[in-house]
Parts: C-alpha cells; structure tokens; sequence
C-alpha cells in the first residue's frame, strides 16, 4: 500500500466518560530564529499525526535483534510490511478509543496508513485546542517560511493518554540551517586544495571503475527537510563532470511527495550527488514533503510514509538532527519503533552524526554538559560521523574533522552490540576523557563509522562549489558504499544487509581503515577547554570503527 488511506471516523462506541486530563511529557521550545506573528484564525485548517500506541514492541525489538545478529540463525530473514503490522498493529480497544474521541469532538477527515499506527486528520485550529485543552497555535515565521505551532503544552483525555504516544504538528520547529561551506582556513591555507570529487572518494576508499550497480531489485534514496530541494539540472551537470570514470545514472528515478520552488539546496545538493556517485548506476530515489499545511511536521511525515509503502529502497541517508534535550523522550522513543520497523524490513537506516562536534549545552551559571543529536543517538540506525585527509593537497590518511558529532546519549541505554568497544575506548583514553559529568558512559555512544566530510565539491546552479563539509557529505558516501554491498548480495541471492550495527559491531573494525589522529569540538570553558572526545585505536566517539576500505568491506558482508 503506497498511498495512505482515507477513511471516516464512525461511532464506536458511546460508554466512554471522560474524568480529567493527563498532560504530555513534551518540551515547548521555540528557537530563537523563527519570530511569532500572532494566533491563527479559529477557522485556520491543520493537519496533526496522532501516534497511536503499538502492540508487542518489545517483540518487535528482539525479532531486529534476531534479523540482524550475523550468528543468528534468524539472520536476514527480514519481515515484510504484513508482518510488521500484523505484529505493531494498535489493540482494538486503542483504535476505539483513539476514534471515539476524535469522533466526539467532530473530527472525521483522517487518513491511516497500513499498519494502523498512525492518523493524519485534518480540523480547524478551534477544535484542536478544544481536543487538546492548553493547546494555543500562533504563526511563526523565518525568512520566507510559514508554520503553525502550539507556543503551550497541550493534554488528553486520561482516558486517552495510555493509547497515545504523542501528537504531532504541535511544537517541532525544523532548527536552522547549518553552514556548509565551512571556513577554508581551519588551520589551513586557503586557496589551492585537493578536494573531494568522486574519483578522489574512488581513490580512498578503494572503488575501481567496475564497482557500480547492477541488480534490478536495488535502489537507495536520500529524505530532505528544512525547505531542501534538488536540481535535475545540477545532478546532470554534476555527472558529466565529475562521473567520467565509472558508468552512472545522471537522473533519479522517483521523487516521493513535492519539491518546494526556489533556488536548489546546499544540501539536498550534497546529497543527491554523492549518494548517486558512490552507489554509482543504482536507482535513486528522494523523499521531499514540505506538508500539506503549515502544521506538517516534514520529518514525521516521511516516518509515517515509509509506515506506508510496501516497496522501499534499502538504503536510506538522512543528514538531519535536533538536540537530545529539545523533544521529548515520548517522541524520541516512537520515532525509534519506527526505525525498528524499518530494520526488521531489511532497510539500512543512516544518520549523519552532525557537525558540531561533542555539542554543549549550559545547564546552570558555570555547568555546562555535551549535547547528543538525535536521531543520530537512536540504537537503530547507523550514524556516520567526519573525518580530513591529513594531508589537503593529496590522497593520504585520514584524520578526525574536529566538527564531526559524536559522543553519548542522555535517553538511550547503550545497545548490547556497542558494550564492549566503547568500555574498550573508555577504559585505553581515560586519563585524556572529558570532566565525566559532561556525558552519560552508560548512553548508546556514536557514532558507528566514518567517512571524508571536508572540502567537498558541489554543483550548484551548473557550477562547481568547493569549501562544502559536514557529515551531510559522508553520510551519503557510506551509504552509497553500502548499496553497492546490497547490490552483490542480491545478485548473489542474499538478503539486504538490514540494519547494520549488529554485524559491524562483530567484525571490531576488520575491513575499515582506523582513524586515530584528532579531537572534536566541545565546550569551550574552563574544564573542556572547547575539546571534546578524541580519535583512538578500534572504535571512538568520534569516527566509530573508522572509514570504509570498500573491496574488503564488500568480502566480509558478502559472507552469508
């Protein structure tokens, strides 16, 4: 099923009374960039996502477990989206209760989607703040964007609250933009410099010219948010210079949902280009969906189209994030069931680590503490942080990118399949570690894997860009590596490689080149003294196992 399904609500049930309400764990943060422009009109249309609570999570948790451990005799046998439903489905009496409640407050225009977890309806901005009491939506605005948030916390009925996750379409605001053209100096000189180009990426890592897709049954895809889009033209432009060498696709085959108007993204840019140059000749696709009203959350929204469609790529890279601290942990927690939704389906879900390096966050007048990202710090994706060349003007080894996120979940307890590295790296780097109260030892520490993320080129606008970094730019690189993976698998009759860290964990660096060399940035006071955590042998915090040597990388994940 690949559309979402439209349905009225009908009355289900009448006995429920309603006795008080229960208020959400949610934190109200409105950045300080976009400006308020005052309430919407009562008459104003929105669109909220309303989470309902799923079945047997905890199955659903150990059957990833079981599809991705390597020495399971379950492994890779990967569920279909039936199974998934059938197993997550909502309880009847959540779905009556979800239903009867929206049906009394007049709400019948919603959609679902095939696992029956989610609704999306639609309802005047005075019956969402008489659903959802406390509830108040103004209009923000930044630059030349609109949206619609609730500036208050928002509650449910306590009849309601155990069958909820959360709603969504309330608070999220996308942060801002980062900078990709990072400044050329960073300590070195500016002007002449080797850059990062395709064959150079090919060179480091190992590609040769036959390394490209050749399976029907493949494809990737990239998601892009904050107002991103690509353009047809640049990735054309792109390909013809840079995609010489090895055979390649200069086109994507579908776009999923509608690209804003306006000048292409930095980003989206990056993205499109890298992933298709590295996973050279294989089907690409984009997911874009600005929403259909100003109160769509877009990243949601791509969550609950992927609950949707039966025929996915198996390769997703998403260079997006927030802070740990500014969602909830409710939120946090769904979003992660939906990627274990995706892993148990047989999809590589991949993060960028972000581009700030170990974070900071002020806690009190002189208490300051690192900041994770999410989804970067989920357990059930594989984050892919930063790293230079040591030496700019040649292809030579690689050294950490002090802006490379990295470092250790406040939420998420560390997954089994990480304990034993990361006590490794704790115990070899102690006397050189951060002030401990600076971050959690027990929290799912990232990031996985690494690849180049300085000083790439770009086409933007039909011409060449240097200067762009960030973990944007590796993401989609490893990801593209990864797709090739898949595509010798497949041909081979395997399954997709899945959900990753489980199998990467066991090979304890084995067919990656280990970076060891450099620090990240984190806070800058009298403790930190503005470093963060620093590259060691094996795994770290910040390049993980370190950068992909592809044709071994390839040998040892083709093994059945």
């Amino acid at each position: 099923m690949n559309t979402l399904l439209t349905f009225s609500i009908p009355l289900l049930f009448s006995s429920l009374v309603w006795s008080g309400y229960l208020e959400y764990d949610q934190d109200v943060l409105i950045p300080g960039d976009w400006t308020p422009v005052g309430r919407v009109d009562p008459s104003q249309e929105l669109a909220l996502t309303f989470a309902l609570k799923q079945q047997n999570v905890d199955l659903l948790e150990e059957t990833l477990r079981l599809v991705s451990d390597p020495d399971s005799p379950q492994y890779g046998k990967h569920l279909t989206l039936e199974e998934v439903a059938s197993l997550v489905r909502p309880s009847e009496l959540t779905q009556k209760t979800v239903n009867h409640w929206l049906q009394c407050h007049g709400i019948t225009n919603c959609l679902t989607v095939s696992t029956q977890d989610f609704l999306q309806c639609t309802m005047t901005a005075e019956v969402a703040e008489t659903l959802l009491p406390g509830s108040k939506f103004h209009r923000y605005k930044r630059g030349g964007q609109s949206l619609v948030r609730s500036s208050a916390p928002y509650s449910v009925h306590d009849d309601v609250h155990p069958h909820l996750d959360f709603v969504g379409g309330l608070h999220r605001l996308p942060p801002e933009e980062q900078d990709l053209r990072k400044a050329s100096s960073k300590g070195k000189r500016a002007g002449f410099h080797l850059g990062v180009t395709p064959a150079v990426l090919r060179a480091r890592y190992n590609l040769t010219a036959a390394d490209v897709g050749r399976a029907q049954n493949n494809s990737q895809a990239v998601a892009q948010f904050l107002e991103q889009y690509y353009s047809p033209a640049d990735l054309a432009e792109f390909m013809s210079i840079y995609g010489r060498g090895f055979q390649h696709l200069s086109q994507v085959d579908r776009v999923v949902g509608t690209q804003g108007g306006g000048k292409a993204g930095i980003e989206a840019s990056l993205d499109i280009e890298y992933i298709m140059s590295t996973g050279a000749n294989i089907s690409t696709w984009v997911f874009t969906n600005p929403g259909r009203h100003e109160s769509q959350e877009p990243f949601l929204q791509w969550m609950v189209l992927l609950s949707n469609m039966t025929d996915l790529p198996w390769v997703h890279t998403i260079s997006y994030g927030d802070d740990e601290d500014s969602l909830s942990a409710a939120y946090m927690m769904r979003i992660n069931t939906e990627f274990m939704k995706a892993g148990v389906r047989g999809i590589s879900m991949l993060f960028a680590s972000g581009d700030s390096g170990a974070g900071c966050r002020q806690l009190g007048k002189e208490q300051n503490s690192f900041r994770p990202s999410f989804p970067a710090s989920s357990p059930y994706v594989t984050t892919v942080g930063g790293t230079s060349f040591k030496n700019p003007f040649k292809v030579t080894y690689e050294v950490t990118d002090y802006i490379s996120g990295g470092g250790f979940s406040n939420v998420f307890k560390m997954p089994d399949y990480q304990v034993s590295a990361v006590d490794a790296y704790l115990k070899t780097v102690k006397a050189a570690l951060p002030p401990q109260s600076y971050f959690n030892t027990s929290g799912r520490a990232y990031p996985d894997m690494a690849a180049l993320s300085d000083n790439y080129w770009v086409v933007m606008n039909r011409v060449p860009i240097p200067w762009v970094s960030g973990t944007s730019a590796s993401t989609p690189v490893v990801g593209g590596m990864l797709s090739l993976i898949n595509d010798q698998r497949l041909l081979k009759g395997l399954p997709t490689l899945g959900f990753l860290n489980p199998r990467l964990y066991k090979l304890k660096g084995q067919a990656l080149f280990d970076v060891t060399e450099g620090c990240h940035l984190g806070c800058v006071d009298e403790q930190a003294q503005g470093k963060g955590f620093c590259a060691a042998q094996s795994w770290d915090p910040v390049t993980g196992w370190g950068t992909p040597n592809y044709p071994e990388l390839l040998a040892v994940l083709l093994a059945e």
